[in-house]
């Protein structure tokens, strides 16, 4: 192989191995995107959940402290 072909081959082939680096950095920065996208989604799902949950025990919460109050203020009407 001459030198002139020799150089040329290998600068073809820093090239190459360039252009594959790059689209190597694309797809990793698509497959973030994907993957943050999904997680995102299954965390807003979750956190959707837990929130139904949190004000179903809020909700349990303020009716047992109403409860609670009635009962002393029965208690206390009864025993002045």
């Amino acid at each position: 192989m001459k030198p002139i072909q020799h150089h040329q081959r290998t600068f073809a082939d820093q090239d190459f191995q360039q252009s594959l680096n790059q689209l190597k950095d694309i797809v990793q920065a698509n497959n973030e995107e994907v993957t943050e996208s999904n997680t995102s989604d299954s965390l807003h799902q979750v956190i959707s959940k837990h929130t139904d949950i949190i004000d179903l025990d809020a909700w349990e919460d303020a009716v047992a402290d109403i409860e609670q109050y009635l009962q002393q203020k029965t208690n206390k009407s009864k025993n002045p």
